[in-house]
């Protein structure tokens, strides 16, 4: 359960930094064999915003 927590919580806040810098960022999500999700990431990320939504999600926060 906290690892599907985490991964939407990373999944979420990488795909609105990407909204919010499209020329910045780039991020696909994808299927691939066997169900496993892989990201592709291209671009800068803001790690403290990212970081900051983990703790949230850790911390049970929204």
């Amino acid at each position: 359960m906290l690892e599907e927590k985490l991964k939407e919580a990373i999944i979420g806040e990488l795909k609105r930094q990407a909204a919010n810098r499209p020329r910045a960022l780039k991020v696909e999500a994808l299927q691939v064999d066997g169900g496993a999700e892989e990201l592709v990431v291209n671009g800068k990320i803001d790690l403290a915003e990212l970081a900051m939504v983990i703790a949230g999600s850790v911390a049970g926060g929204p």
